[in-house]
């Protein structure tokens, strides 16, 4: 009994500091945009400094598991999964804010559980239920009380622009979440992750290539410690910490824990870059928070179910 509970709480450990890094990114990305970089030279930093991680990890995997054989429409999902879960998602993160508050940033893309079943209802043919409608409703009252805020602040263009950008970061990661259920029973959730990370890696890396500013490459040294951080702290070792606390206490549990993080990034942002916390961007994140959990706790019943 004891060594369950003790297994539990480390489990809930595990996710609330990989959430919590994880929500950290977005401060990071705006104190790397106080130097002369663009939002693609940001990115870039991130997934230099996190590569030989991935490549770590998927050796790990590789070598834990064992060798997948996979076919080749098997290696065009992956790698198209990659593109435009990570690489894409990532891609329009980083640009949209550019334009946004951190704060405004986390509570959109915090919404990408309500595009997965926007996108099943109007793709997979599958229907919303009365509490999903509510659950949709709430949330994209919630989105838009922080972003109608935002606007007061600060230029409503601007603001537009960088929500329109976050806004197909989490579309663009939704449609990887529903691309990647048939090949992670075959390839292994973490197997799969670090696959997919490293064939963004890669497409970042052209990128750049082909359309960043090589004088970007020059940077003070405090710049290379925030992409540092940024490329590990708020990347690799989340996604390890949550995916070893996912083992331990289940994905609802996961999910509940991981609802901190919009609310640690307002805190944050407030604290590292002077953003205001207002009344309207409390509600309007505790809308965004109990539309997701909801819709989510709904998902997994019905899966329970089937």
């Amino acid at each position: 009994m004891r060594e369950n509970t003790s297994t539990e709480w480390k489990g809930v450990t595990l996710v609330l500091m990989g959430a919590l890094l994880f929500s950290a990114k977005a401060v990071i990305v705006k104190l790397t945009y106080r130097y002369e970089i663009s939002a693609i030279g940001s990115l870039f930093f991130r997934m230099v400094f996190a590569f030989p991680f991935l490549v770590w990890i998927a050796w790990k995997a590789e070598k834990e598991e064992g060798k997948t054989i996979l076919s080749k429409k098997d290696v065009i999902q992956v790698v198209f999964m990659g593109v435009v879960g990570y690489y894409l998602a990532s891609l329009f993160d980083f640009l949209g804010l550019k334009y946004i508050s951190a704060g405004l940033e986390r509570i959109i893309l915090f919404i990408y559980p309500t595009l997965v079943v926007i996108l099943s209802f109007l793709f997979l043919k599958k229907k919303i239920h009365l509490r999903e409608v509510f659950s949709l409703v709430l949330t994209y009252t919630g989105v838009s009380l922080a972003y109608g805020q935002d606007v007061q602040l600060g230029s409503a263009k601007e603001v537009s622009l960088g929500a329109f950008f976050i806004l197909l970061s989490a579309l663009t990661y939704a449609i990887y979440l529903m691309g990647s259920g048939s090949i992670i029973p075959k390839l292994g959730a973490k197997k799969y992750t670090a696959w997919a990370l490293i064939t963004s890696s890669f497409a970042v890396f052209i990128h750049y290539a082909i359309f960043g500013s090589y004088k970007e490459l020059i940077q003070p040294f405090s710049f290379y410690a925030l992409a540092f951080i940024m490329g590990t702290v708020n990347t690799v070792i989340p996604a390890i910490f949550v995916s070893e606390g996912i083992k331990r206490v289940g994905s609802k549990t996961a999910a509940i824990v991981g609802s901190v993080g919009p609310m640690s990034t307002l805190f944050l942002a407030y604290w590292l870059l002077d953003e205001p916390i207002t009344i309207l961007h409390s509600i309007g994140t505790l809308f965004v928070l109990t539309g997701v959990f909801w819709i989510s706790t709904a998902k997994k019943a019905k899966e329970v179910s089937v």
